[in-house]
């Protein structure tokens, strides 16, 4: 059974960040640190993603018992789970599979419904760029800027390139990732309501949580509450960091 990576800092309870599809541990660095002066956070990547072991199983029950590996492997008690999007399906269905591990649950910008596939474009985009020839990052941003217009989501795609000898290659294994999307969309498997103590936060300009799934989204999380970040898309964390801690903070106090 191979091991995720990850990256911990601070003390005191654990508390486990997963990032989203095509993201990393990288990308919650700079919060990861500010929750490290109350928390021992432990930061993941994912199967498939930044420096962990490409597989070419992939699905949210795999990804699931990568999580319960390394929480057993580091010997967590009580951990707090916070996930973005694909690593929000995680630690949900995780809770669904072992609510008696966890302490509390912080789900970033996804509900448990189905998704349908909507990331075609991003990956064309990522296919498309010869990473074996190109010469720089900047090479890489113009291909794919005729697939990916939003600037600043194409610097966070990009941050998948690594320099090799011979010029780039993927952190993440593309292909793999491109073959099984339809998994990343996958709803929810439950039996029973999940009791853990839940945060939603949802960014007020995206539209994974809306207003009317709420009711649903209570009778599968009866304990949970929903917070709205104003002007935020999907990438809430990244676009709003301050509001976003202050929400995680406020909820674990």
């Amino acid at each position: 059974m191979e091991s995720l990576n990850y990256k911990r800092f601070g003390a005191g309870q654990p508390l486990v960040i997963l990032h989203g599809f095509l993201g990393s541990l990288d990308n919650w660095q700079t919060l990861g640190k500010q929750f490290a002066k109350s928390y021992d956070v432990i930061l993941v990547d994912q199967r498939n993603h930044g420096k962990s072991f490409h597989s070419a199983a992939f699905n949210y029950d795999e990804m699931v018992s990568d999580l319960e590996n390394l929480i057993d492997q580091l010997e967590l008690n009580d951990p707090i789970l916070l996930g973005h999007s694909m690593g929000g399906k995680t630690v949900m269905q995780y809770a669904a599979y072992h609510p008696q591990k966890i302490d509390k649950l912080i789900v970033a910008d996804i509900g448990p419904k189905a998704y349908p596939v909507h990331h075609d474009q991003i990956l064309e985009g990522l296919q498309s760029i010869p990473v074996n020839d190109i010469e720089s990052r900047q090479a890489a941003d113009e291909i794919l800027s005729k697939y990916v217009a939003v600037e600043s989501t194409r610097v966070f795609l990009l941050k998948n390139l690594k320099r090799t000898n011979s010029g780039f290659a993927w952190k993440m294994n593309l292909p793999v990732l491109a073959d099984k999307i339809e998994e990343v969309g996958q709803a929810l498997s439950y039996h029973l309501p999940i009791e853990t103590d839940t945060l939603f936060i949802r960014g007020g300009a995206s539209d994974y949580i809306l207003d009317e799934e709420w009711d649903g989204i209570e009778e599968i999380f009866p304990n949970a509450k929903l917070e709205t970040i104003i002007g935020a898309g999907h990438w809430l964390h990244a676009e709003k960091p301050n509001e976003f801690y202050q929400h995680v903070i406020n909820f674990l106090s």
